[in-house]
């Protein structure tokens, strides 16, 4: 073996070995003692000036951000008042992540105890017209059988119990979380595994967050490199869209911060390859997936697609290559460097960008488009995941990219035999050559698409919870990575002078943690409930008592006596 093979070796072995890490119960174990330590929560007169400037709207404070609902739920536990509103809150929750077969049993606890005017726990607050719905539509066990309720239940509580939470001990635990989730971050909280790759502008390694034994992927952009080849508009873009987009089925940036020379971008980490290196490089063979597995993996690209379109982003690159897969077999969009945000009050935008063969004909053809293109790249890949070819070009054919584009705009598709009725026709309707009628995002939804009957055997619920077993689960042991010498090395960049303003982006763009994925960090791998510890009988806890009386410590830490 070379030294090059062997340096591969031992960096798959350590890399391996800690990415056991990627389970919160494993994290614990693979934390640095010393960096735990230093998350802590502050006493609450060391942060009580935020209390008046933390993002306290309630629906980013008290249903989007996992500690400030986790919080705010354990005030309507607490409050006599609140707490069947926030027992119902929890049932509607478990309901929509039920198996088919237990929902019928669920939703009909649900009515009995919620939605009978003569149980001692009715939920007056809730309209008639949904009580009603409810009660009629019960048996039929639909997924959104409480989303016109639930909506009623959150209006109710943001008007009945906002207040109350933020004069309760619960907010003040939310804002000493807020205070520490503030705290700066630099590349010293992280360990740096193998190289698994590399983009246009750095090297992208595996990172271990030490404080939590998190396991994450840090995309490394040279700082001069970025300005020599005029990348801040295009990696700012890239970094405010990662920053405002949380969804389990979309790469995350959980942290972004800088080094002497490199912006760095934190995100997760997926250390299960590629679809395409799934359905060409696996079993070459047999190339492509069956249904089932296609179903899978098409029903969570679109609820990747959904968020970023309710979000206003319009993706535009998406194909195999840009679908991964994570330990346990769930893929996530991601490279959204060619995304674009629609600004407020425009609906549409222009301009060429994609693969060859999986763009759409409006935007081939120059004219504006909106989310209806990213649904056009969908019925390709969906296409080429069983077919293991694409609609428009076979695969290894030599073929120049304006017959490939002719092909969009006027060829229709032929499908092999092997496709079901289904697939067929849900291919069809993404690909259909007219936006309009095109099968996609309508009224801020893809529940159109959803209803498929090519989806008929989907629960959806679960799927969107995360708790849907998926297909196939990737090899543990394998690295879905180039050998370390295949990686390629970067050139030394010369003649690059850092100025001032250049200096000024760099400490825009490490803005430090992201909340919400922050937060989802600090409850999976355990650091939440370690923290979040509260006095006897409703007691206020020391910490945030203003009366009690913290004792600096040598060393400048903070003892509560």
């Amino acid at each position: 073996m070379d030294i090059g093979g062997l340096e591969t070796v031992v960096a798959n072995s350590a890399y391996v070995s800690a990415r056991g890490s990627v389970d919160g119960a494993a994290a614990a174990t693979m934390r640095d003692k010393k960096y735990r330590a230093k998350l802590s929560l502050p006493h609450i007169k060391k942060c009580e000036h935020m209390k008046t400037t933390v993002d306290s709207a309630f629906d980013s404070m008290c249903v989007r951000q996992p500690i400030g609902k986790r919080l705010f739920q354990q005030y309507l536990e607490s409050e006599a008042t609140h707490k069947i509103a926030g027992e119902l809150w929890k049932d509607m929750e478990d309901y929509n992540t039920a198996q088919e077969q237990d929902r019928a049993q669920k939703g009909q606890k649900i009515v009995n105890k919620y939605y009978d005017s003569a149980s001692k726990n009715f939920c007056s607050f809730l309209e008639e017209k949904a009580v009603t719905r409810v009660k009629e539509d019960h048996k039929n066990v639909r997924g959104d059988l409480f989303k016109e309720s639930e909506q009623q239940l959150l209006k109710h509580l943001e008007k009945s119990a906002l207040e109350g939470f933020k004069n309760s001990m619960y907010f003040l635990r939310y804002v000493q979380f807020k205070w520490l989730e503030s705290q700066p971050v630099t590349e010293d909280w992280f360990m740096d595994f193998r190289v698994l790759g590399k983009g246009g502008f750095g090297e992208v390694h595996a990172c271990q967050m030490k404080a939590t034994g998190k396991m994450y992927a840090n995309k490394k952009l040279n700082k001069k490199r970025l300005k020599k080849r005029k990348g801040y508009d295009g990696a700012i873009v890239e970094k405010r869209i990662l920053a405002k987009v949380h969804s389990r089925f979309i790469v995350t940036l959980a942290y972004a911060f800088q080094t002497k020379t490199d912006l760095c971008l934190v995100m997760t980490i997926m250390n299960g390859g590629d679809l395409r290196f799934h359905m060409y490089n696996v079993d070459e063979k047999n190339p492509g997936f069956n249904e089932t597995r296609t179903c899978f993996y098409a029903a969570q690209i679109i609820c990747g697609l959904e968020h970023l379109h309710q979000h206003r982003i319009v993706y535009r690159d998406l194909k195999p290559e840009n679908v991964l897969l994570d330990d346990a077999g769930n893929v996530r969009l991601s490279d959204l460097g060619l995304a674009v945000e629609l600004p407020p009050g425009k609906d549409k935008t222009k301009g060429y960008a994609g693969t060859p063969g999986f763009m759409a004909p409006e935007l081939l053809q120059s004219k504006e488009y909106d989310y209806t293109v990213d649904y056009f790249t969908l019925g390709v890949t969906l296409y080429e995941m069983v077919a293991a070819k694409g609609p428009f070009r076979c695969r290894g054919e030599q073929v120049e990219n304006s017959e490939v584009t002719r092909r969009i705009l006027n060829d229709p598709v032929s499908y092999p035999d092997t496709f079901s009725a289904d697939l067929k026709a849900i291919c069809e309707g993404l690909m259909e050559k007219d936006p309009e009628k095109r099968l996609g995002f309508k009224n801020n939804d893809c529940s159109i698409l959803k209803s498929q009957p090519f989806f008929k055997d989907l629960n959806w619920g679960r799927l969107e919870a995360g708790i849907l077993t998926p297909p196939f689960v990737p090899d543990p042991k394998m690295v879905y990575a180039k050998d370390i010498g295949d990686v390629g090395a970067f050139s030394t960049i010369k003649g690059v002078v850092i100025e001032v303003k250049d200096t000024e982006f760099y400490n825009e763009f490490a803005s430090g943690n992201i909340p919400i994925p922050w937060q989802e960090e600090m409850i999976e791998t355990g650091v939440f409930g370690e923290l979040n510890v509260w006095a006897e009988k409703g007691k206020l806890p020391n910490d945030l008592d203003p009366n009690y009386v913290p004792v600096e410590a040598k060393g400048g830490a903070c003892v509560l006596l």
